[in-house]
């Protein structure tokens, strides 16, 4: 579900957004430390939204609908936008 939303995603999503989904992400375990290093280095906004999203994208369908469970937490708007509500 994630390749069909990474546009939009990575065009919609604001910074304050991206940096509590990295925190959620991490917290439970979906992202490592060194990927979320990884992520807090890059000052673009749409390289990070890019590079959270293929890498969740990666880790297979668990890790993507948490993802998405978090991201409809903390935008609801974009969520429904996306159609993922």
């Amino acid at each position: 579900a994630l390749l069909e939303i990474r546009s939009s995603f990575i065009n919609g999503t604001s910074g304050p957004v991206l940096n509590s989904l990295l925190d959620k992400l991490m917290e439970k375990k979906v992202l490592t430390d060194s990927e979320r290093e990884s992520a807090d280095e890059m000052k673009n906004r749409s390289d990070k939204a890019r590079y959270v999203i293929d890498t969740v994208r990666k880790k297979g369908d668990a890790a993507s609908s948490e993802m998405i469970e978090f991201l409809c937490e903390l935008d609801p708007f974009l969520c429904k936008h996306l159609d993922l509500m």
